[in-house]
């Protein structure tokens, strides 16, 4: 039997590890060729290498926070593929996040990534996805963006650092902007925003006390594992959401439930 995805090429940033990875696999078993877009050589070399007997796949390093190298991400997908379907945004500074750095300079940095960088990709991708009326973007925001204190402390140190749900709400509208752009051409944009996911950088990331208590207070009581965000990803790189472009789906367990 053929897959949701059969013929379709996308690229998805961040495959490495995690989310990403899991999109990846999915992607594969859908029917799709999937292009690894990641900034570390060792983490895409290494999907691949698990990935390779699920169908066709490799992979391009990519800093999406650098116009040049997502140009040549693209560039490079259709040179190995022939085409570009679907863009996948997921790669973001999260797994070395520094909660401690409340600075300006780091606030640049964080956005230069996960916000500027889904911008730069989808601007690199619209161009191929235009020329043949058609195309798939699925941006990745965060539940981070409808629900987050961080980790508060009892005593004040200033400020704290608001970097990474800030681009994560920014790619939100960004996701309705991209889609009000290029929805004339066949193209289609939307957004997933998922809760606190069991990935290895969010259990090195996020102490255990505040895992238990979020999952405490979502609505089913257990704790979100990448692949339960992998049928959504293909859901809208799909097309049964052909009429569906500019939402944002959170997946969070019930958590945030906005409206």
């Amino acid at each position: 039997m053929g897959g949701r995805l059969d013929g379709q090429v996308a690229i998805i940033t961040g495959a490495g590890q995690g989310i990403g990875l899991a999109y990846a696999e999915r992607f594969l078993d859908e029917g799709a060729r999937v292009m690894v877009a990641d900034v570390n050589e060792d983490r895409g070399n290494a999907a691949v290498e698990a990935l390779g007997g699920r169908g066709e796949i490799a992979f391009v390093r990519t800093d999406i926070s650098d116009p040049a190298s997502a140009d040549a991400c693209v560039a490079a997908t259709v040179e190995r593929f022939g085409t570009l379907d679907v863009l996948i945004n997921n790669a973001a500074i999260y797994h070395d996040i520094d909660h401690t750095d409340a600075s300006l300079e780091y606030l640049q940095k964080i956005t230069a990534v996960n916000q500027h960088g889904t911008w730069l990709m989808g601007r690199a991708a619209a161009p191929v996805m235009v020329a043949k009326g058609r195309g798939r973007i699925v941006n990745q925001a965060s539940g981070a963006a409808y629900s987050y204190s961080g980790f508060p402390t009892m005593d004040f140190h200033g400020l704290g650092n608001y970097s990474y749900p800030i681009t994560k709400w920014g790619i939100v509208g960004l996701t309705k902007f991209m889609a009000a752009q290029l929805g004339q051409y066949g193209i289609t944009v939307n957004c997933i925003a998922p809760g606190i996911t069991m990935t290895e950088a969010t259990v090195k990331t996020v102490p255990e006390e505040f895992l238990s208590i979020m999952t405490s207070a979502t609505a089913l009581k257990s704790r979100l594992e990448p692949e339960d965000l992998a049928g959504a990803a293909v859901f809208f790189a799909s097309d049964d959401a052909r009429f569906c472009t500019g939402q944002t789906l959170v997946i969070d367990g019930g958590l945030a439930m906005p409206a």
